[in-house]
């Protein structure tokens, strides 16, 4: 990697690193705040997330279709990065002051906000720092490793500062945003967008992307073989982790003690995800894309029915590590998988319609029907049955995912 290529590298790691510092300061103990500080039910907090995941329907795909328009150019990473910086402020003098006056109009602006930012705002950063990767010879990977570790840096204190006010939080997300906006302003993709590059690399400069194009990409058998892994395995496994640490918490002598380990075995979790995020690249290349995507949905089946059974500390915290070794494998499996199979051109669309949009579909729905579950059932029962559901879905994936696991020089992609 020549010097240009590797301060490209440096400064979209340091973006990643602060989006996910400021992503998690405002949302690791999402759900603890909602039911304790905010006072929601596990139904209320379902139709959060429910409602969230709506506005992010509209907002995802408009995301996607810019970000490939825009190639390399960074308008749109610029405006996400001015609602990261207001994120610290909504939080604390709109969006939880709303949810105690006026529940549903609280969770409408805020399911509008948070979208724009974080659920649509993250696909936007993550596909531009791959299209980058692919062009400055570096793995995805590698960068995106920073990410799990700015998640896992705020973790660590999170808990800590969560009991002593949760505020102190939310202002720490709109400090981390400004790293995220001067890695940005400093990072000079000219040169790369400059580049008439071989399409197995990068986008060509003579490839231009159109909205008719766009849309037959949901016509092609394989994105629908790609979104029924998402949506059978990768959503569900999403709703089930939504309020996973009001569980993992409960489980302590009290509250405060359960919200602090949790804070503090999140941070550890990420890190080892850090970890796993330099190794995924090799294990994804030796197996293939497709085992890899399997792979990552055999291990999100395992944590969500050991869940189910875990009835102590140690147990639900294991558990809670598994995600280290699932997510690093799956996110480089999808894009490894977006590369090989579709036209490089709209990764953008392809990932954040394929994979987040999905996701976001279904979880409008599941999530209020899985929180009324924990109200009724309990959340052991409710895990034994998502893991049930992950567990087949994974099977019909084995079957409906393509058959190449490898990119070959000589094998056309899939086009629009």
């Amino acid at each position: 990697m020549n010097t240009s290529n590797n301060t490209k590298y440096w400064l979209l790691s340091c973006a990643l690193f602060s989006f996910f510092l400021t992503w998690s300061f405002g949302f690791s103990l999402f759900p603890i705040w909602l039911n304790q500080t905010i006072g929601l039910t596990g139904e209320q907090t379902g139709i959060i997330f429910s409602i969230s995941a709506l506005a992010a329907l509209a907002v995802m795909p408009c995301y996607g279709y810019i970000q490939d328009k825009l190639g390399l150019g960074k308008g749109l990473l610029f405006t996400v990065g001015a609602l990261l910086f207001l994120s610290g402020p909504f939080f604390i003098f709109i969006y939880g002051p709303l949810l105690i006056s006026n529940f549903y109009l609280g969770a409408i602006l805020g399911a509008i906000f948070f979208s724009a930012a974080f659920s649509a705002g993250v696909g936007a950063v993550e596909t531009y720092v791959e299209r980058v990767s692919r062009a400055a010879d570096f793995e995805y990977g590698r960068a995106r490793m920073w990410g799990s570790l700015g998640w896992a840096t705020a973790t660590f204190f999170a808990g800590y500062l969560f009991n002593l006010d949760p505020s102190y939080n939310f202002i720490l997300a709109s400090i981390s945003a400004c790293i995220f906006l001067v890695s940005i302003a400093l990072l000079n993709s000219d040169e790369l967008k400059n580049d008439k590059l071989d399409v197995d690399t990068t986008v060509t400069k003579d490839s231009e992307v159109n909205f008719k194009d766009a849309v037959k990409i949901l016509t092609l058998k394989e994105f629908w073989g790609f979104a029924t892994f998402i949506m059978g395995v990768s959503c569900v496994y999403g709703v089930y982790d939504q309020q996973f640490p009001i569980y993992f918490s409960s489980l302590f002598p009290t509250q405060d003690e359960g919200n602090a380990m949790y804070g503090y075995l999140n941070s550890f979790q990420v890190f080892l995800e850090a970890g796993g995020m330099f190794l995924a690249p090799f294990i994804v290349n030796k197996i293939g894309a497709k085992n890899g995507l399997l792979l990552s949905g055999v291990i999100m089946a395992m944590r969500i029915v050991g869940s189910g059974y875990a009835d102590d500390t140690v147990t639900i915290s294991i558990m809670k590590l598994l995600h280290a070794a699932e997510l690093p494998i799956m996110l480089v499996a999808i894009f490894k998988y977006i590369s090989i199979t579709f036209d490089n051109k709209y990764s953008a669309t392809i990932y954040i319609v394929g994979f987040q949009f999905m996701s976001q579909v279904i979880a409008s729905g599941l999530s209020v029907v899985v929180g009324a579950m924990y109200d009724s059932i309990g959340f052991p029962e409710t895990y034994k049955i998502l893991g049930a559901i992950v567990s087949t879905f994974v099977v019909i994936s084995y079957f409906s995912l393509g058959k190449s696991n490898h990119a070959k020089k000589s094998s056309p992609q899939v086009q629009t």
